[in-house]
């Protein structure tokens, strides 16, 4: 019998009615009880390191969860951690980095509906996570709906449906389907040593670009202390320098020694800044393109890289390399 730890962070899964509204709550028995039915094919630790709900979790809690992780894996053959649907794919993408060689499972899931609704989904959701873990899949996934999601791969696309995430440019790891699961990933297990690398930077500002927007927002972000900028570029990279000039403002943010990652704001395919005119000027500006990465892998990335160093140049080799299948390369 494989042995899993199960680490409880909050979120919608573990939530009960009260008189702000749904907000978690520790160990609610249908919770308990579901670990229980579990338990009768693993092993399981339960361990509750959170509870919040996931719009709450923020850097802090990414690497006391990391660490969590990391602890246990010596001892255990994976890890289940139910997490909030709202922030979990920037968790997942967060762990993907400070988790470096991981090479056993570790699976986030959690549920659109609280484990004590009878129209929940949370008890097949765990079923899938603890079957992906038995399964062996390595590094972060997210279990959701059936679906295996390799965890920088993961962007939730629904606020009530079921069907909540979707694995963004890059095929599903597994799903699960009546005679069980079935595994697709044939991405190799890493075969460096497990390493803990939690060290981040929170100065990090997402911006998405609309038609007209006021270069002046970027003195603004000049002005304060940020040190990365992730910016949402229109279509395949794009943004505009007509009247408002804003590739002489991502200019003057790269020369003042700000990391500025350009993605774009569609959820599928590559963006390519070499295409059009509009796009070569965010390049030559000094920007880093962040090719067919989810925002939120761009953004804990960048978080990330800025954790280990002020070196533009190294930053910039973070990004043009893939650590854990985040980024299509060549």
């Amino acid at each position: 019998m494989k042995h899993f730890v199960l680490f409880t962070t909050g979120g919608t899964i573990a939530s009960v009615s009260g008189e702000d509204g749904l907000s978690p709550a520790v160990s609610p028995p249908a919770l308990v009880y579901a670990v229980e039915t579990l338990s009768k094919k693993y092993q399981i630790t339960c361990r509750n390191i959170l509870n919040l709900d996931s719009s709450n979790i923020q850097s802090e809690e990414w690497q006391l969860i990391a660490r969590s992780v990391f602890e246990v894996l010596p001892s255990c053959d994976g890890v289940v951690i139910t997490h909030g649907t709202d922030t979990m794919a920037y968790t997942a993408s967060m762990l993907t980095f400070m988790l470096e060689n991981l090479q056993k499972p570790v699976i986030l899931t959690g549920s659109q509906l609280p484990i004590t609704s009878p129209l929940s989904d949370a008890m097949g959701n765990l079923a899938t996570a603890f079957a992906a873990a038995e399964a062996g899949i390595p590094g972060v996934s997210v279990a959701f709906h059936h679906k295996i999601i390799r965890g920088c791969r993961a962007v939730k696309v629904r606020a009530m449906g079921y069907d909540a995430f979707a694995s963004v440019n890059a095929p599903l790891r597994a799903e699960v389907f009546a005679n069980g699961l079935k595994v697709y990933d044939s991405f190799p297990a890493p075969t460096g040593k497990t390493a803990l690398n939690c060290r981040l930077c929170n100065d990090v500002f997402l911006l998405k670009l609309i038609p007209g927007t006021n270069p002046g927002i970027f003195d603004m972000l000049a002005k304060m202390p940020y040190r990365g900028v992730i910016l949402e570029a229109f279509g395949a990279g794009g943004l505009h320098f007509i009247r408002r000039d804003l590739s002489e403002k991502i200019r003057m943010l790269v020369e003042k020694g700000v990391a500025v990652v350009v993605c774009s704001q569609c959820l599928y395919d590559s963006s390519d800044f070499s295409i059009y005119e509009v796009g070569r000027k965010i390049l030559e500006a000094g920007a880093i393109p962040a090719g067919d990465m989810t925002t939120e892998a761009a953004v804990t990335k960048l978080m990330w890289a800025l954790g280990q160093t002020d070196s533009p140049d190294l930053i910039r080799e973070i990004f043009a390399a893939s650590f854990a299948g985040e980024i299509t390369l060549g």
